[in-house]
């Protein structure tokens, strides 16, 4: 036999309903820190990742580099005249001042 208890029927169910939402909310704060310390690492692991691709192709160039100063004559040819000025004895040799003044070259 079913009692009717009136509105007591209806707040025994809206304690327990309340109770299960707060039960739920304090289970997802328990969570929240962590959730956000994953996405966190997340972010870093990201950036982590971006950085050893960049520095991968620095090294891949730098290896190629490496290769071509090792084994290829041109390449060191090209750098000594670059950078030390050198010529080969039928060429000529032009230099261009900067001027101090203005920074730009002699015109």
């Amino acid at each position: 036999m079913k009692v009717d208890l009136g509105i007591w029927n209806w707040l025994t169910q809206a304690v327990i309903a309340l109770l299960v939402v707060a039960i739920l909310i304090l289970i997802g704060m328990a969570y929240l820190d962590p959730i956000r310390q994953n996405e966190r690492m997340r972010k870093e692991i990201y950036r982590l990742d971006t950085e050893i691709h960049k520095q991968e192709a620095i090294t891949k160039q730098l290896r190629a580099d490496i290769d071509a100063l090792r084994n290829d004559p041109a390449t060191v040819s090209r750098l000594v005249r670059g950078k030390f000025g050198y010529a080969q004895p039928d060429e000529k040799v032009f230099r261009f001042e900067t001027n101090p003044a203005t920074g730009a070259g002699a015109h």
